[in-house]
């Protein structure tokens, strides 16, 4: 963007001379002034200078502040929460400078913090070296926060101009740079900060005088402003008038939905047509465990033992029914390969076979409320009843049954005492590894006990239930009152369940395992292996679906899940596995020692001094060109995969619109399908349903994850010749737009993407946007824009977004007329 773009600035000649009087800082007038004249260059040579209003300063830098939106009508709460962290580290009434960034709320930019520290000392000629007093704070944050943009814009322009000369040098622009990437946690951006500095004075410094001034600073931040906003256009216009009707639309609720009683009542039955495969599969389930403990309650309240035990034995052997149920049922909804085919039949119209892991985790809760309860009622009860019964009353009604009255020690060391403690012990165990804290290794436990925190843990624990179910069928045939064979009922509930559990493990292990060559591997940073894989024979699968990887390198026998990033008309299969335990990073260390660092293209300038091998962006496998690809496995580690399993994302076809959304790795499921719809493209003979069009919103908080995502990016650039792909990718590491700490990112950004194309954050042709999506407007301009449709919202990433992105898709489901279904990705 040159010069001639700032087409609606006004550009006057001047002599070459500086104006008498102009002082070493920038002058500024206060906002009132209709215009400031700024003052030429030093050394003269034709410059233009610029008549510049308050407003389109505002323009250029849209509100440029230097804090998180301290000013919100409660500024007196905002000074008393600085003045008590000043009471905190002040030392001797003075506040250290490395305390000052912390002080303001800073204390995630601490480098841009102590420099805009230096350029307030400067402008009130205080000596910042001794610390600043109570009263000095205050000035310094009350200027920061003025709604006078002519101030924050002098504060800003002072940190640039360090020697307070009226112009910057490249090595000033280059500095300024590397600490605004410093802020925003831009580590690749702040090694390119020279060749960002060059491409600044590119555009303002034509001449090759060395050197700018503030005001062309000023222009060209206010002339992308008014290239952008200064011409009407199409584009703005139909935005302007989809966000009229937007807003049209939310003001013109149902009728249906404006009493409130009878808005209660149609979002009732919203959410029963939402989630009636989850009502009546729930319902089933609590209505068989109620009716299993009501019928084993009232049947020992009419037998003899009720007379020495009470209640106890009728909780007890009630409870003990519905564990016998649940330990059956639990482990249906883990077995995969069945539920993959049966998704396609008619069940995946009347089950929720999405829901799977939720199912197995309700069961759970009903087996520890089982468990506690029968175990309380034989050992806090039961047990001790008949141990201390009069001996007249025992044998009256045990006299049949057992020889003499045990004590409580012999009834806890029967075959089912201690069988019963074994089980309870390894269940809690168990139960206690599966919870978010342990498996996703969120606790920090001391040593010894550090290991027992993720997913290997609960790995290997899931597998002691092998030993839970072998002593659940023993304890409940070896009674300590005997009874006919027929009447012990542990094994009839079990025995289908774990024959077809065992038969899927049986039937994968021997059918679906396969044996892959590696074809390529590639660690990037951010901690992302990528591995390409051959493409076992008669391996097919739908886009979104995911496999298991095991590595006998590392164990022989855990699996871990991944979602299948390639689509499946590539002939090839891809994984991307973010390292977070044990298991993932053991397994990048095994790749790194096949990888090297990618050739090096011929560097010159301030490009070269940065091609050194510690700043490697990623580790490739080394080429074997003359070997094939069998032959060159030796130098790789061993991976065998099973699957394809089903998820939730591979039904995506039958919806009109697809929202993606994915968070950080959490992108992996939607690669494979951005793929296949770039795939649809090229295929003109494809007859089949797919969507008309899809979104896809990717926020991460890392620069060096858009490296591995990188390839999608580009391809969706370039391949997408029907625009049925929109894309947009949000950094939120970055300080929102019209943070000082952001600007020049943000105009450095425009200036790359303008010039060739190329974004400076994901180095794609795609452009970043910083902070974080406002999911409300994105669903109301969705639901603008395809009245009527049908919109598939998948979603994969952390918890915390689940309930407020469900939430929003059933307010706008209700309240337009476009229907979001809402799905969330689980393994």
């Amino acid at each position: 963007m040159k010069g001639a773009d700032l087409e609606s600035v006004q550009i006057d000649p001047i002599d070459g001379r500086k104006p008498a009087g102009l002082p070493p800082m920038l002058s500024r007038t206060s906002s009132k002034a209709t215009s400031v004249q700024k003052g030429p260059p030093p050394s003269g040579g034709g410059a233009p200078k610029m008549g510049r209003t308050t407003s389109t300063a505002a323009k250029g830098l849209n509100s440029l502040r230097f804090l998180d939106r301290t000013v919100t009508g409660k500024e007196g709460d905002a000074w008393r929460s600085i003045e008590r962290r000043f009471n905190q580290f002040a030392v001797a009434g003075k506040l250290p400078k490395d305390k000052f960034g912390i002080c303001l709320g800073m204390g995630d930019s601490i480098e841009f913090a102590g420099e805009l520290y230096d350029a307030m000392a400067r402008r009130r000629n205080i000596d910042g070296e001794e610390g600043l007093t109570k009263e000095q704070v205050r000035d310094f944050w009350e200027e920061m926060t003025k709604k006078d943009l002519d101030a924050r814009l002098s504060i800003f322009f002072d940190m640039c101009d360090k020697n307070g000369d009226g112009i910057l040098s490249e090595e000033e622009v280059k500095e300024v740079l590397i600490m605004s990437a410093s802020a925003n946690k831009l580590s690749n951006f702040k090694n390119q900060a020279g060749t960002y500095a060059a491409l600044i004075m590119d555009e303002l410094d034509p001449d090759h005088r060395g050197y700018i001034e503030m005001w062309q600073l000023e222009i060209l931040l206010t002339g992308m402003v008014l290239k952008d906003n200064g011409k009407p256009n199409q584009k703005s216009e139909n935005t302007k008038k989809n966000q009229d009707t937007t807003n049209l639309a939310m003001s013109m609720i149902p009728q249906s939905y404006r009493h409130p009683t009878r808005r209660f009542i149609n979002e009732g039955i919203e959410l029963v047509q939402d989630n009636w495969k989850r009502f009546w599969v729930v319902t089933i389930f609590l209505v068989l465990n109620f009716l299993l403990f009501e019928w084993k309650f009232l049947q020992y309240s009419k037998l003899p033992t009720f007379e020495v035990m009470g209640y106890c034995v009728c909780v007890a052997k009630a409870a003990g029914e519905t564990l016998k149920l649940n330990m059956a049922l639990i482990l249906l909804p883990v077995c995969r390969k069945t539920l993959t085919g049966l998704r396609e039949t008619w069940l995946g119209k009347l089950l929720p076979f999405d829901d799977n892991i939720n199912f197995h985790k309700l069961i759970s809760v009903a087996i520890v409320i089982g468990v506690i309860a029968h175990t309380v009622a034989h050992m806090g009860c039961n047990f001790i009843r008949i141990s201390t019964c009069p001996p007249a009353t025992f044998q009256r009604v045990y006299g049949n049954l057992l020889p003499a009255q045990p004590s409580y020690k012999d009834l806890m060391l029967t075959i089912p005492g201690v069988t019963g403690v074994i089980m309870d012990v390894m269940m809690f165990f168990c139960f206690l590894l599966a919870t978010h804290a342990f498996r996703r290794n969120v606790i920090n436990l001391p040593w010894p006990f550090n290991n027992l925190a993720g997913f290997t843990s609960f790995w290997y624990a899931h597998h002691l239930l092998i030993i839970v179910y072998i002593l659940l069928i023993l304890h409940g045939y070896f009674l300590v009152f005997a009874t006919f064979w027929y009447m012990k009922t542990t094994w009839m509930y079990l025995v289908l369940p774990m024959l077809c559990y065992a038969s899927e493990r049986v039937f994968t292990a021997s059918d679906h395992n396969h044996r892959v060559n590696i074809v390529k591997a590639i660690i990037y940073t951010g901690n992302v292996l990528a591995l390409y894989m051959s493409k076992p024979n008669g391996f097919k699968y739908r886009s979104g679906m995911y496999l298991f990887v095991k590595c006998p390198n590392i164990s022989g026998f855990e699996w871990h899940p991944f979602s299948i990033t390639s689509a499946p008309g590539d002939d090839y299969l891809s994984v991307h596995i973010r390292t977070l335990g044990d298991w993932t990073t053991a397994l990048k260390n095994e790749f790194a020692k096949a990888c090297e660092p990618p050739p090096q293209k011929p560097q010159i300038g301030a490009s070269a001094s940065r091609a050194v091998k510690g700043n490697l962006v990623r580790l490739e496998t080394k080429a074997n060109v003359n070997v094939s690809v069998e032959e060159a496995q030796a130098i790789y580690p061993t991976i065998i995969i099973k699957g394809p399993y089903g998820a939730p994302a591979q039904d995506y076809r039958k919806y009109d619109i697809l929202l993606l959304i994915g968070l950080g790795i959490g992108a992996t499921p939607f690669i494979s399908i951005l793929k296949d719809l770039l795939n649809h493209q090229r295929e003109a003979a494809y007859d089949g349903k797919v969507p008309e069009r899809a979104y896809f919103y990717w926020v991460t908080r890392e620069q060096g994850s858009f490296e591995w995502f990188k390839g999608v990016m580009d391809d969706i650039a370039e391949y997408d010749k029907e625009h049925i792909i929109e894309m947009h990718t949000y950094l939120t590491c970055v300080h929102e737009e019209g943070d000082a700490r952001s600007a020049l990112i943000a105009m450095v950004q425009s200036l790359q993407h303008a010039k060739n194309g190329v974004d400076v954050v994901s180095q794609s042709r795609i452009r970043t946007h910083f902070s974080r999506p406002n999911w409300k407007r994105v669903f109301s301009t969705l639901a603008t824009n395809h009245d009527s449709a049908r919109i598939g919202v998948f979603y994969c990433g952390s918890q915390t977004l689940v309930k407020s992105l469900e939430s929003i898709a059933k307010e706008f489901s209700v309240e337009t007329s476009t229907r979001f279904e809402f799905h969330k990705e689980n393994f």
